[in-house]
């Protein structure tokens, strides 16, 4: 594995992004769905990122020890999983993946009549599935602002449970167009359920196996929109991509309109292209929080003021993206600003560097999110190899665009 990798600056990018890995969270919300219908269905088009390849892998493991590495979906979806399918199974994972909570999804299956131990600290894993009697309630009540994949784990077993569930959410509910995502991956897999404002109501029913083909990832996209916003020139295609997605990532489209990126369909491609920016940018990433990182780096270099809500579960993502950002954008000038506890404002770089040196924290996107400022000033990107859990041929495809890049 390389310690780092240096990108050239180049300031004018034409190409097609060849190798844009197709979403994992619709992969992996469709390899649970199948294997609760009985693992027929022919699913196509899956995502090569690390997070789904471990699924496809762990989801029919018989190995009582289950390691997720830091793939946090893959934990809380298997976790609910491996309940209702009453296997014994231990789950674990990387240090960080120990420091990454998972009591409220615990607490729910608890609940519902499973039996879990802690078997390190209490309300992280690891932690062991040892039996589930039987459905003890119909109804749980569950914080919608923490995470929506512990409501979509909750959601996708709801169906085999002899009684349903109705899930009541509490509280802000963050990351709403994923917990959407869930219900029509489950309707399409003919399980149906209703959305209401802060209420989860899904009837006992069987799923039935269904064939299904995975769209692209729209959070791996948004970094082909920050190429494009920031280079001097740029036309760059991406294949795969629906304008009506699933997926909340989508909103990208929008946000980068006020940052100087028009997107049209043609020809089967989507196609970036540069237009006018605006000096400011008012977002709430309540719901489309894995795009913070990568407009953050944008503001900063484009002299756009970003005043920002919705970014209070970046702290217990891969890293403390918070902190992370604050650390790496103060190396070209700008800054992530605490106001409160909700507001944040982005104070852009009045100069940018002629080069910098990025850390990743372990953390896939950091490292997509900072690559981009090849367009502007060479950059040097510590262990590049972390881009493995989303977008395994991240780097490959830059190659293609013309930007050298040297492996250190």
């Amino acid at each position: 594995m390389s310690t780092s990798i240096k990108l050239k600056r180049t300031s004018v990018l034409r190409g097609t992004a060849q190798w844009l890995p197709a979403s994992k969270s619709i992969s992996n919300r469709a390899l649970i769905i199948n294997a609760l219908a009985g693992g027929t269905s022919e699913l196509h088009n899956l995502s090569d990122a690390n997070d789904t390849q471990l699924m496809l892998r762990l989801v029919n493991s018989t190995d009582p020890i289950i390691d997720v590495e830091d793939a946090g979906t893959t934990m809380r979806f298997l976790t609910a999983y491996f309940s209702v399918t009453r296997q014994q199974k231990t789950l674990t994972g990387t240090s960080r993946m120990k420091e990454r909570p998972i009591a409220l999804l615990v607490d729910a299956l608890r609940t519902l009549g499973v039996e879990i131990d802690y078997l390190e600290k209490e309300g992280y894993p690891p932690h062991r599935i040892k039996s589930f009697a039987g459905q003890k309630v119909q109804t749980i009540s569950i914080r919608g602002d923490v995470s929506s994949q512990y409501i979509s784990a909750l959601m996708m077993i709801a169906p085999t449970l002899p009684q349903g569930l109705t899930l009541e959410l509490t509280g802000k509910i963050g990351s709403r167009p994923y917990i959407e995502m869930t219900a029509a991956l489950m309707k399409h897999f003919g399980a149906q359920s209703t959305l209401l404002e802060n209420k989860v109501i899904v009837p006992h029913q069987a799923y039935k196996p269904a064939a299904f083909t995975v769209e692209s990832d729209w959070s791996a996209a948004s970094y082909w929109f920050s190429f494009a916003a920031l280079a001097d020139q740029a036309e760059i295609l991406l294949p795969r991509l629906s304008l009506d997605s699933l997926q909340g990532d989508s909103k990208i489209v929008d946000i980068m309109k006020v940052l100087g990126v028009n997107a049209v369909l043609d020809k089967g491609l989507l196609k970036l292209t540069k237009t006018d920016h605006k000096k400011e940018l008012h977002w709430d990433f309540t719901h489309c929080p894995d795009l913070a990182q990568t407009v953050a780096v944008i503001c900063a270099v484009k002299n756009v003021t970003g005043y920002f809500t919705g970014l209070e579960s970046l702290r217990i993502k891969e890293t403390d993206r918070i902190a992370a950002l604050q650390n790496e954008l103060r190396k070209i000038g700008a800054d992530l600003i605490e106001i409160d506890q909700e507001h944040w404002t982005l104070k852009p770089s009045a100069a940018s560097p002629d080069s910098a040196y990025f850390n990743t924290y372990k953390d896939h996107r950091m490292a997509m999110a900072f690559a981009p400022l090849a367009t502007r000033m060479e950059v040097e990107i510590e262990k590049p190899e972390v881009t493995r859990k989303s977008y395994p041929n991240f780097w490959k495809d830059i190659l293609s665009f013309g930007i050298p890049a040297t492996e250190v």
